[in-house]
């Protein structure tokens, strides 16, 4: 595998530093009882060590040619499976309950994957990932801040977010033009309310977000009126990068209530 050109349009960026390999695997932490799905195994640099711990190891894989020499590898170890498919439409639940799910993902299919998976959370206990640096950052920023948006709200109102570490471009052949970050990521405990509809909250988030300089009274005056906003929390006069996530689903949830 090691003579396997990076293919542009899969986004292959192969990591190559081994010590950013250990920093993820002792972030992972991967133990004898786990099942590991890891996305995008590439040239199999996690792969060896995810494979010498975990119970059992899934392997998904789009690239053709990388899924074959992965297969040649694990032929005869039956803890690992291979999986030649598309992870944006692979359904994870297929690989049964408390899923730990690694990766360093291609970033042009970062987003909509996180997405996809958020749509089978009930099977994943937690999820490592190597994403662009500015994606982590807005995917764990908090209220207030620049990076804070409607990918932060709409992932913290189902996920508990925390950063790990960054990553250089040096780390990686070929090296990308960005920098990357590893973040973990897992269900938030069962107490918490989550959205009732998810495509109400984002198309909530769309209105709000997109003339973020007015404040909310101005930006939602066609949708939401001062009551709703006062009642979820909300102060009609702040902009939508200063309302926490939780303030976001109660406005969410009570005005799909409402109908």
């Amino acid at each position: 595998m090691s003579g396997h050109r990076a293919r542009k349009r899969f986004g292959q960026h192969f990591l190559v530093d081994l010590g950013v390999v250990d920093a993820i695997l002792r972030a992972v932490a991967p133990g004898a009882d786990d099942t590991l799905v890891e996305i995008g195994p590439g040239l199999g640099a996690l792969t060896e060590s995810l494979a010498g711990s975990a119970g059992r190891l899934h392997l998904v894989e789009l690239d053709r040619d990388l899924a074959a020499a992965l297969r040649e590898r694990w032929a005869g170890n039956n803890r690992v499976t291979v999986h030649e498919a598309d992870a944006l439409r692979f359904d994870f639940t297929t690989l049964g309950q408390n899923l730990r799910v690694v990766g360093n993902l291609p970033y042009n299919i970062s987003t909509p994957l996180l997405f996809h998976l958020l749509d089978q959370q009930a099977a994943v206990c937690d999820m490592h990932f190597m994403l662009q640096k500015e994606v982590v950052d807005r995917i764990v920023a908090a209220p207030g801040s620049k990076a804070y948006g409607r990918l932060s709200i709409m992932l913290q109102a189902y996920l508990a977010t925390e950063p790990l570490f960054d990553v250089p471009p040096t780390a990686f052949n070929p090296p990308p033009a960005v920098n990357s970050a590893v973040v973990r990521l897992y269900p938030l405990p069962p107490d918490i309310v989550r959205p009732h509809d998810r495509d109400a909250l984002s198309t909530l988030l769309a209105s709000a977000f997109s003339k973020r300089r007015k404040t909310l009274r101005n930006a939602l005056k066609d949708t939401v009126t001062p009551a709703e906003l006062e009642a979820a929390g909300i102060d009609a006069a702040d902009r939508a990068e200063a309302v926490p996530v939780d303030a976001w689903v109660r406005l969410a949830n009570a005005r799909l209530a409402a109908g």
